[in-house]
């Protein structure tokens, strides 16, 4: 419950009765204190939190001690009373009592602009540059280049009267020729500076590049475009800035001719660079081969090894060589070349048409195949396809159509005759066996097992129909797919049925 400060004294009687009202309180027989806002106040908070300082002077029970009750929207800590920065901030003179207390010569608040940037706008160095800014610099320069102009041209003024007052005509020429000389080194002189110091040289005196002294030329030249700007598609060759390397070629679909740079891996692959690549290799194989030889430890032991292995790995080869020539020839040198392809010219005289055709004087060249010519092969003495017959190619000299068979020769080609002759007159018999009628028997018997009656008489027409209903069904048993669902059968059999079905 809130209590204020009260200086006067309570008797033991009416500290009984704010006991007595208080534990009212608290049971819900008595209504809640209410603070200075109209806002009742909880009867079950402590006393030690109730209770406000002394210093704040509190005449009616309230709770706003315990709220932020120290700061105020209105002032700041600052001297000067602006709210955008505080006292340790503040450049204004210092006051011996700020303008919160005294409310007096309130500055004004800064005008802060603040700025949503996003990745690239945080990194732009000349963000928020103005390019006014930056004309007081052109406007010093330019009147630098006038003034030295105008006084130019009042030395040229000064040495034009000189030379009019003087008598001795040549030595006044002398003299303005030499005037105009040193003029024009004076000009020179300006654009010499303008130059690119491409020679100059520089002295390091303990500096982080290394060594106390030594000299250090600048080789890059200012004209040349930057690597990172001959491509500025940003899914181009990556440019490391830290390192200044772009390892990849910006510019691949161009031309090699037309372009300086490739790329920093070119570099890594051409010149010496290749070279003790190679010998990083070599060093490393030589070690795993069981070689006392390291890189880094002893670098002249191993270039001297990889140049002694050059040397024996040259002669290895030169020494395979002789022994392949040796054994096998050497079909290139043993050739002996035609003179006129040597001279290239010759006296023999060719004729030629209007068309290009060879009319004497140069024999025609047949034309030679790929593939090997006149090999005969399994005692043939001719080549497969020197024959043909009956639509199948074969072997001239034997007159065989098997392919990579043995040669017979003539007795081949006589055997093949007889077996020819003999397979016709198979033939021949066999064809004179079929046409030839079988011999009648003494006694025919009818088609249901007994013996045909002597006046058995058929009516021709009842026959041609009977077997052409035989034919007809032989067909649909032939094709099932077309044999329908309401066959009419007919059961009844006549002499002509038994005598066609027999």
């Amino acid at each position: 419950m809130a209590r204020t400060k009260t200086v006067s004294f309570k008797s033991r009687e009416d500290h009984r009765k704010q006991l007595e009202l208080e534990e009212a309180r608290k049971a819900g027989l008595a209504p809640a204190e209410v603070d200075e806002d109209g806002k009742e106040i909880n009867p079950h908070i402590p006393q030690y939190m109730s209770s406000a300082p002394w210093y704040l002077n509190a005449e009616r029970p309230s709770l706003k001690h315990q709220r932020k009750w120290k700061s105020d929207p209105n002032y700041t800590k600052s001297c000067c009373g602006a709210m955008t920065h505080d006292k340790k901030s503040c450049v204004e003179r210092p006051r011996k009592l700020g303008a919160k207390w005294t409310g007096k010569s309130i500055a004004p608040d800064e005008k802060i602009e603040t700025f949503e940037l996003d990745y690239d706008g945080k990194r732009d160095r000349w963000n928020g540059f103005d390019a006014a800014s930056y004309k007081h610099v052109i406007q010093r320069y330019e009147a630098r280049d006038e003034a030295r102009s105008k006084y130019l041209k009042d030395q040229q003024l000064k040495k034009l009267e000189e030379k009019n007052n003087n008598q001795n005509g040549e030595d006044g020429v002398s003299d303005d020729d030499d005037n105009e000389d040193s003029l024009k080194i004076d000009e020179a002189k300006v654009d010499e500076s303008k130059q690119m110091d491409f020679a100059k040289v520089e002295k390091r005196v303990r500096t982080t590049g290394g060594g106390s002294t030594g000299t250090v030329r600048n080789l890059r030249i200012r004209e040349d475009t930057a690597k990172y700007l001959l491509n500025l598609d940003v899914n181009s060759a990556h440019y490391d800035p830290k390192t200044r390397s772009m390892r990849e070629d910006p510019l691949p679909d161009t031309d090699p001719n037309e372009k300086f740079y490739t790329g920093d891996n070119h570099n890594r692959v051409s010149g010496q660079a290749l070279e003790f690549k190679q010998l990083n290799i070599h060093a490393w194989e030589a070690f795993e081969k069981g070689h006392d030889v390291h890189m880094q430890a002893a670098p002249s032991q191993a270039e001297l090894l990889y140049k002694s292995f050059k040397i024996n790995k040259e002669k290895l080869k030169s020494q395979t060589k002789d022994t392949i020539m040796e054994k096998y020839g050497n079909a290139a040198t043993e050739e002996v070349l035609p003179r006129e392809l040597l001279l290239g010219q010759s006296e023999r005289e060719v004729e030629y048409d209007r068309a290009g055709r060879i009319i004497r004087g140069q024999e025609t060249a047949l034309p030679r195949s790929k593939y090997e010519e006149d090999v005969y092969i399994n005692n043939h003495t001719s080549v497969w396809g020197s024959w043909w017959k009956d639509h199948q190619w074969g072997y001239k000299c034997c007159q065989q159509t098997v392919r990579n068979s043995y040669c017979t020769g003539a007795a081949g080609i006589e055997a093949a005759e007889a077996a020819a002759d003999l397979m016709k007159a198979n033939i021949a018999r066999k064809e004179a066996a079929e046409e030839a009628p079988a011999a009648a028997e003494e006694k025919r018997l009818a088609t249901w097992g007994s013996e045909v009656p002597d006046d058995l008489v058929l009516d021709q027409e009842k026959l041609a129909e009977a077997l052409k209903k035989e034919d007809e069904r032989r067909r649909e048993e032939r094709d099932e797919r077309k044999r329908k669902y309401n066959v009419k059968w007919n059961d009844e059999v006549t002499a002509e049925d038994m005598e066609h079905t027999g």
